[in-house]
């Protein structure tokens, strides 16, 4: 009799011990590591919108989860945390016409950009507010995006800095100039240029004077040419 209840006993803890197992992470499956690289760089021709006689050459090459792609890419990538990094995307667009036959004709853009998560191989989309894949050159510091701006219409350029955390820029000045018809790829402004201690960055484009950006967190301060050469004196 003792025997049994011994065993009947014993049977209800293992029950219960299965049933905690089961139910907490210790218990389950252990989270699986995620493997990400990129594969070989292959160079591609590039038409851009306002010029479709002369191709460019993008060098592109396949992001991979796990040994599978998920996105094309394009240029290096910026290590913003040692999880976390963002990298341009490039994606090849159908422009076959509706009477066209046969396969579809398929041409290569330059796309915005990527967040990837290398703990849970996430890859995401960055909104970055009128950043124009063509026209906008970005420039990246820790989590901070640095980028000429273009409205809709091609009209109006600004000068923007962006936060991964925040969805709306961190500065947003509109500059002189706008976007020709005959515009070359990258001409809204030259890639903004950063430096640390303390931070800033300036904004150089052709049409407009050269301004320079002061980042405290989440304030932006416009740095002066006397403070600028105060400081270069030192």
């Amino acid at each position: 009799m003792r025997c049994s209840v011994l065993r009947s006993a014993g049977n209800l803890m293992l029950v219960a011990l299965s049933t905690i197992l089961l139910s907490t992470p210790a218990g389950a499956a252990a989270a699986k590591t995620h493997v990400i690289t990129f594969g070989k760089t292959v160079p591609v021709k590039w038409f851009s919108a306002n010029d479709e006689t002369q191709p460019r050459i993008l060098k592109v090459r396949a992001l991979l989860v796990d040994g599978r792609v998920k996105e094309y890419t394009l240029g290096f990538a910026h290590e913003v945390t040692e999880r976390l990094f963002v990298v341009q995307r490039a994606f090849r667009l159908n422009d076959s016409l509706p009477d066209d036959t046969g396969a579809p004709r398929w041409q290569w853009q330059r796309g915005g950009w990527l967040l990837v998560d290398r703990l849970t191989g996430h890859v995401s989309t960055i909104n970055l507010a009128e950043f124009d894949s063509t026209y906008s050159a970005a420039s990246w510091y820790r989590d901070y995006v640095a980028y000429c701006g273009v409205s809709d219409d091609g009209k109006k350029i600004s000068a923007i800095v962006a936060q991964l955390s925040r969805r709306k820029p961190v500065l947003k000045k509109a500059l002189a100039g706008s976007i020709a018809d005959d515009a070359l790829p990258d001409s809204a402004c030259p890639a903004p240029t950063w430096q640390r201690g303390p931070v800033r960055v300036s904004f150089e484009p052709a049409t407009d004077a050269k301004q320079t950006f002061a980042i405290r967190g989440r304030a932006v301060d416009l740095v002066s040419d006397a403070e600028e050469d105060e400081e270069a004196s030192k």
